[in-house]
């Protein structure tokens, strides 16, 4: 670029010798363009003060611990803070959340300081929109605890959690600046018009490519109606597919976003989850399970995935058997119950999770061929409902233990807003088992995305049925395991495009024949009738624990702590010999002392005991007032 010096003897550029095509390029950027911005181009600040937040911020940016910004932060936050829109794709534990909370947080602040009356600043600004209620409840207490030091100025509401639509409407009556929702939530406020977003700001999507794939196009556009047109968006996903690109056509109408696309700083993290598969029968999925948490081949916390809710039970069930704690995580439980277990495991409460991952991720080029399966079984459920309604009573027992799954169906239409594999805030998580294959490689990608979060290591196991052991054992069989070779296919092929693998992981099953005779009795235990029974007990203390008592806990927090999901439901018969380990089984080179903690298992009562019974037979039992004796003869009391 040539310059020449001017009359103050400054050079300066002269402007006839600029190309053509750089002067185009220099009006383009002038222009809010789609740029992609890598995790690499901007240069990650020392630290939070240079984003130059308003101090209660950055205290409570301090109090959170948050000791640097991470890639997406230092990205996404300085062109947030120019009002940009913005579409970010990063993993799961990056940062996403914060990224988008606190420049809403300083705009909100920066505009109430200039507003001359407090009345005129007090408006809905952010509208956070969230595909389920536990994300919602996440969310939430990030806003809360970065907004820790400026509460009195700053208002939030989470109307995606169940209460009653009167209490909600009351609360947005006070207009909070920044509601949390889910789409569906939010569209039925805004219908009753008390959600306005007339004076919105700015519009989050959080996890944009899974609230599509919750069946929320049709509320997405209504809230897009009612948005003003100069409102900043943030899309927020850990992909960018057609969905996403739909979402931004939706949104953001005024100016292309920022695409921010982490992807290289995601290939730096590859190896930080080893991916590993183990091709069993559907009996040895329980023999592996047990293997591996009884005999701690695992240490740290573990998230086992499986199909369904029986499923999730069925498990739970067996655990109890062999002495393994466990709790349950699905979409049946109460929303406060399924948030205070996610928040346990977090704080280290809870060792193992068993999540019904019901709500799976499923890819586009699946969906259409789900459907129509799902179309088909439905159709034969139905024929085949109304030739046994038309048989005798004795063998009408079938259709009604079909009928109740549909009911319950329908009788849960919560169902839709509870997603465990996407979005949850999982800490330090060492493993993910995926006890049953998910269906597409996109869920299970989801899946094992909860472990090797924030710069930690993590492992992820999957359990794969090959098609000649499948429906060897009815009473174990799982539906979905049927495709578990051809889905393995697909998960292989989608993980080397991205430069990982999945290993086989041998496991010895000679060494762990011992245990298998043990077994057969826990999993013979485990019947559809005690599966029916511990889900129905679970529901029954869970909501009394939910509903009842949330008042009372939120009085008494110190009495929350000592509430435990992972206790025993016990519908089976316990049998206390298959808790302990004995060394003759455990495989060579295990730690001989495995089991020492057990203690002493004798067969026969401790002396102590067998002293008091012996004295308790020669006093004989406690007698009521006014009884006789054995001593006494009745032949000498009887009257003539």
């Amino acid at each position: 670029m040539k310059r020449k010096l001017n009359e103050q003897d400054v050079p300066e550029v002269i402007a006839e010798e600029i190309p053509a095509e750089a002067q185009s390029d220099l009006e383009s950027e002038e222009k809010v363009a789609t740029e992609i911005v890598q995790a690499s181009t901007p240069a990650p600040p020392a630290s939070w003060d240079s984003f130059n937040f308003d101090s209660r911020l950055l205290k409570g940016i301090a109090h959170e611990k948050y000791a640097s910004p991470t890639s997406i932060q230092a990205t996404a936050i300085p062109l947030a803070l120019q009002s940009r829109d913005i579409l970010a794709r990063s993993k799961t534990g990056s940062g996403k959340t914060a990224a988008y909370v606190l420049p809403i947080l300083q705009s909100i602040l920066a505009r109430k300081q200039s507003s001359t009356s407090s009345t005129a600043s007090k408006c809905t600004a952010a509208l956070i929109l969230v595909p389920t209620r536990e994300l919602a409840s996440q969310v939430t207490k990030c806003i809360l605890a970065l907004s820790s030091f400026c509460s009195q100025s700053l208002r939030v509401e989470n109307i995606a959690r169940k209460e009653d639509d009167k209490v909600q409407r009351a609360r947005l009556a006070a207009l909070p600046d920044i509601v949390v929702s889910t789409p569906g939530r939010a569209v039925v406020h805004i219908n009753s018009s008390a959600l306005s977003l007339s004076e919105v700001k700015h519009l989050v999507i959080d996890e944009a490519d899974l609230i599509l794939s919750y069946d929320y196009g049709a509320d997405l556009e209504t809230i897009s109606k009612t948005l003003p047109t100069d409102v900043q968006t943030f899309l927020m996903s850990a992909t960018l597919h057609t969905e996403v690109e739909s979402l931004k056509g939706l949104f953001c109408k005024n100016a292309a976003p920022a695409i921010l696309d982490l992807e290289e700083q995601e290939k730096d993290d590859e190896d930080k989850v080893q991916q590993y598969v183990v091709k069993s029968a559907e009996d040895e999925k329980f023999l592996l399970a047990y293997a591996i948490y009884k005999l701690k081949l695992l240490k740290g916390k573990s998230i086992i995935f499986v199909g369904d809710i029986d499923r999730c039970y069925r498990l739970k069930l067996f655990f109890e058997q062999v002495g393994i704690k466990s709790c349950i995580l699905n979409s049946e439980l109460p929303v406060n119950s399924r948030i205070h277990v996610v928040e346990e495991f977090n704080k280290g409460v809870y060792d193992i999770i068993i999540a019904a991952d019901e709500n799976e991720v499923i890819g586009n080029e699946g969906r259409k061929k789900q459907k129509g399966k799902e179309d088909d079984e439905e159709a034969e459920t139905e024929t085949n409902g109304d030739a046994e309604q038309k048989s005798e009573p004795a063998e009408g027992e079938k259709p009604t233990e079909a009928r109740p799954s549909k009911k319950r169906k329908s009788k849960h239409p919560s169902d839709k807003e509870y997603g465990v594999s996407r979005g949850i805030d999982f800490k330090h998580v060492a493993c993910v088992l995926n006890f049953d294959l998910p269906s597409t490689s996109k869920s299970y990608t989801h899946r094992i995305g909860r472990t090797g979060r924030a710069n930690q290591t993590g492992m992820a196991l999957s359990f794969v049925v090959p098609k000649e052991h499948f429906r060897k054992t009815k009473a174990l069989s799982f539906a979905g395991c049927e495709n578990d070779e051809a889905v393995l296919e697909k998960i292989t092929a989608s993980q080397e495009k991205k430069g990982k693998t999945v290993s086989p992981y041998q496991f010895d099953m000679a060494a762990l024949s011992g245990f298998r005779y043990r077994l057969q009795d826990a999993i013979r235990s485990v019947t559809s009738t005690a599966i029916r029974e511990a889900r129905l007990r679970e529901l029954r203390t869970e909501i009394v624990k939910s509903e009842k008592l949330k008042r009372h806990f939120e009085e008494n927090p110190e009495e929350l702590r000592q509430l435990r999901h992972d206790g025993e439901l016990r519908p089976a018969k316990v049998q206390a010999h298959l808790r302990h380990v004995p060394e003759y089984l455990l495989p060579k080179g295990m730690n001989r002392g495995q089991g020492a903690d057990v203690g002493f298992v004798g067969l026969r009562k401790p002396e102590s005991e067998l002293r008091r019974s012996k004295r308790v037979g020669r006093r004989g039992p406690k007698k009521a007032a006014g009884a006789r004796g054995r001593t006494s003869n009745p032949l000498q009391t009887f009257k003539r």
